[in-house]
């Protein structure tokens, strides 16, 4: 049974609150799961010697704060995932000494602040400032639209106008787009490892997820039809290019395979292609089969820089209006000094140049993940921003990920990325692009080899008393 490390006997400020915090720590920490069953309300008083009203007040709030669900006849259980708050293995910001590898950026280098220093003051000089005066049209000017379409046209993209929406970034993107046809309770199938905006997605808006199982190239077809045959599927979210954290890469075939099973099962697919532009393979999106159905979802966030906050956002021609309600809703607009940034990129060639020095330096990080890692690469891409590392069977997620930190390096584990009752594969993913550059890279990838090559230390509450 779980018991929080704390001791209330000396405590005097509100009990209650100290459990609180015990409670999410656990949580955030790992230590406490997804789904997990809670001690009972006496069970608890009874071991940590306090009164139920106070283990029943930090439950409470405990809930109140999104971590923890009641169940009527069942329990307490373990409601929110590493995701929720800014956790452990995620950073919320930069901290000294330290390498983050726990998120998926692009590589921001001096050529980058180059090119937003050279812009910036670029915009400073123009007297007429037009795209900071409106608030409208909601779904981004013209223009702006119009650049982008150019963009994505050169990815195998084909978009009418009226049917572009320009973003603040790709989560938006997803987000909007499931805003736009899901009702709770509706069934959303996406990969069994997922992005983890897609399960707090699930949270937000109370649809119920589904896990599809996959291999190298991404989810599995028969597995895909298997779930809309015996189930009313409304959508699937599925990201086919570097998938997050897997790094899969479906081929074409694949591509048309989930393409006509979602037609002929009237799927919704909302496909998150946002690191098309760093694969020099021509693939077409699984939406460009699907023009009544799909959702095209793309970013110059993680292909140019991490501020260029600008995504762009293809709807179906039907559920257009909706979905620029549901974005004025959420956000109102894609920010337009953002949105100029980008098409004026777009249309100088800015953009490509960008594109080509973020593949160069994923390039040279790539190489380096496969010299130093070696057999423990589950997946891995040359251009790609991230890798997806087993952990030695010998460590706990968790733990690992702690020891290593202390080595001065950050990285994400399964964790936050885990749908609904999902073995755990006691892996991480590496993010090539948080680092300022390839030599302290290469570091950072020498003391994650150095650190799964020890044998862990014994913790506290891994000793049976």
């Amino acid at each position: 049974m779980w018991l929080p490390e704390i001791d209330l006997s000396g405590e005097t400020g509100p009990k209650y609150k100290t459990l609180v915090e015990a409670i999410i720590t656990d949580i955030e920490s790992g230590r406490l799961r997804h789904d997990v069953r809670m001690p009972t309300h006496r069970e608890l008083a009874y071991r940590l010697k306090v009164s139920v009203q106070t283990v029943s007040a930090a439950y409470k709030e405990v809930e109140r704060q999104g971590y923890l669900r009641s169940e009527r006849r069942r329990g307490t259980f373990v409601q929110a995932r590493l995701t929720d708050r800014a956790s452990s293995f995620i950073l919320d910001s930069r901290q000294p000494d330290l390498i983050d590898l726990s998120i998926v950026r692009a590589a921001y280098t001096d050529f980058h602040n180059d090119l937003s220093r050279q812009m910036h003051a670029k915009l400073a000089e123009e007297t007429n400032q037009s795209w900071m005066e409106s608030c409208r049209p909601v779904a981004g000017f013209e223009y702006h639209r119009e650049i982008g379409r150019t963009w994505l046209s050169g990815m195998g993209v084909d978009v009418d106008i009226p049917n572009l929406l320009i973003t603040n970034g790709a989560a938006q993107g997803v987000f909007t787009a499931l805003s736009t046809v899901i009702q709770p309770d509706d069934v959303v199938l996406t990969e069994s490892l997922t992005d983890h905006g897609v399960i707090g997605s699930a949270s937000i808006l109370r649809f119920k997820l589904g896990a599809l199982p996959t291999d190298d190239e991404g989810i599995l077809p028969d597995a895909f039809e298997r779930e809309c045959r015996t189930r009313q599927v409304r959508a699937l979210v599925v990201t086919p290019i570097f998938t997050n954290p897997t790094n899969c890469l479906m081929g074409v075939e694949r591509r048309k395979r989930i393409a006509e099973i979602a037609e002929h099962y009237g799927v919704y697919v909302i496909e998150d292609d946002v690191y098309r532009p760093l694969l020099e393979e021509n693939l077409p999106p699984i939406t460009s089969f699907l023009p009544k159905l799909g959702f095209h979802v793309s970013s110059l966030t993680k292909v140019v820089m991490p501020g260029l906050r600008t995504g762009f956002l293809t709807v179906p021609a039907h559920l257009s209006i909706r979905a620029s309600s549901v974005l004025r809703v959420t956000g109102w607009m894609g920010t337009p000094l953002m949105a100029e940034i980008g098409a004026r990129w777009i249309a100088d060639g800015t953009i490509d140049q960008a594109v080509t020095v973020q593949r160069a330096l994923m390039r040279e990080r790539q190489a380096l993940v496969a010299e130093i890692l070696g057999d423990a690469v589950v997946r891995h891409h040359p251009t790609s921003l991230s890798a997806w590392v087993r952990i030695p069977e010998h460590w706990q997620e968790e733990w690992f990920a702690s020891e290593l930190r202390k080595n001065g390096v950050a990285v994400t584990i399964s964790d936050p990325f885990m749908t609904v009752k999902v073995p755990r594969p006691n892996a991480m993913r590496i993010c090539l692009g948080g680092a300022p550059d390839t030599p302290t890279a290469q570091h950072a990838l020498i003391q994650i080899r150095h650190t799964m090559d020890q044998m862990p230390g014994v913790h506290a509450f891994d000793v049976m008393y």
